[in-house]
């Protein structure tokens, strides 16, 4: 063998990760860091139990720590450990749901039980469900595959679960969650290979709970129609869309600049949560909007990716995995796109990598580190490695 096929064949075991969807996640974190500061520095000097504007910027960079450490460990998790142990990290993830429920465990913020207090952070179980249902989905579809045309068989037992999971994340209420699970896990079905009939009997029943839950709860009811006419009651259920649309709209093309943000001033709601992008609209307009958006389709596009290149490894499990992540993903982020910009109801749904939460921050990087693990692997394949 000459030096240089030798030199070649050394070289050869070196993968190279996905280093254009690192860089989008790297981007996304930055901003994350930046918008963050600049949407809660008002709120922190004021709260007289934080007193100290770089609160949340502080507690943010250690939940981004402390999601990175994870990402780092899951990263290093082969999927075939996370298919064998699939249906137990699902019953993990449900037990959590019901833990949370109770007295005492479940920590009540804004009349909502759905946090269990950590210390280092509130771990919230329906963020882990998530991550939960991607991966139960995946390996439920691949053992399902040869019956998946039954109504039997292969669509009531996943219909069970999806309606337990359902049970637990309205008692909280965590109704957004609820969307996002349901996303994710019909999703999976779909690109699965189930019966179509079946799915459009699936979405047909889905989409009747959900309108039945709306018009049953007085609270859903409320935010439908204070989603539908913000500035009939202005003041009233109307307030935090109204705040997010004129945030928007004072954004116009090219934004006011950084840190010019008015409406975060104790105009509007949850600024550096859930509306953190009407912020990101008023402070960079248009342009910034289209910047962001630009990077969560970057990294959805090289989801489904990464799923037909593991499909067409003939690793079908990994490939819905993938595909599951990136719906989870693209999901969110236009339920939360859609809140902020009076297009849906509001959820209460966070930006996925870029709202201050430690649950949500922890559980993203978990999933993004499950594809890239997944990319790595296929990588490793094509080179004529084993896994």
């Amino acid at each position: 063998m000459s030096s240089v096929s030798r030199r070649h064949h050394h070289a050869a075991p070196v993968t190279v990760l996905d280093e254009a969807l690192m860089w989008a996640i790297a981007l996304l974190l930055s901003i994350s860091l930046v918008m963050v500061y600049s949407a809660s520095i008002a709120y922190a000097e004021a709260d007289a139990a934080t007193n100290n504007r770089y609160f949340y910027l502080f507690r943010h960079m250690i939940f981004m720590t402390i999601g990175l450490a994870g990402a780092a460990i899951t990263f290093q998790v082969p999927t075939s450990i996370w298919q064998k142990y699939a249906g137990k990290f699902f019953l993990l993830a449900g037990f959590l749901l019901v833990l949370v429920l109770i007295p005492g465990i479940g920590k009540v913020v804004n009349g909502s039980r759905r946090w269990i207090n950590l210390v280092v952070l509130n771990l919230q179980p329906s963020e882990v469900m998530k991550l939960a249902a991607a991966i139960y989905a995946a390996d439920y579809t691949v053992r399902k595959a040869a019956k998946l045309h039954s109504v039997r068989e292969g669509f009531l037992p996943i219909l069970a679960a999806i309606v337990v999971v359902a049970l637990l994340l309205l008692l909280e209420p965590d109704f957004g969650a609820l969307m996002v699970v349901m996303s994710i896990t019909m999703g999976i079905v779909f690109l699965g290979g189930i019966n179509l009939r079946i799915f459009a009997g699936l979405a047909v029943m889905a989409v009747f709970a959900v309108v039945l839950l709306i018009i049953t709860s007085p609270y859903r009811l409320k935010r439908v129609l204070g989603f539908l006419d913000p500035w009939d009651d202005p003041y009233g259920k109307g307030y935090q869309l109204s705040h997010s649309l004129i945030a928007i709209g004072r954004g116009e093309w090219f934004g006011v600049g950084l840190g010019g943000s008015v409406e975060k001033l104790f105009y509007l709601p949850e600024a550096h949560t859930d509306f953190i992008m009407a912020v990101i609209s008023e402070e960079f307009g248009f342009a910034g909007i289209c910047a962001v958006l630009g990077l969560y389709a970057w990294i959805v596009r090289r989801a489904f990716h990464i799923g037909t290149e593991s499909k067409q490894l003939e690793r079908y499990y990994q490939s819905l995995v993938a595909q599951g992540i990136g719906i989870w993903l693209g999901v969110q982020t236009f339920f939360n796109v859609g809140v902020n910009m009076g297009l849906l109801p509001t959820k209460g749904l966070t930006l996925p990598l870029m709202s201050f939460g430690g649950s949500a921050m922890l559980c993203n990087l978990a999933s993004l580190a499950v594809l890239l693990r997944v990319d790595y692997e296929n990588r490793r394949l094509m080179r004529g490695f084993k896994v």
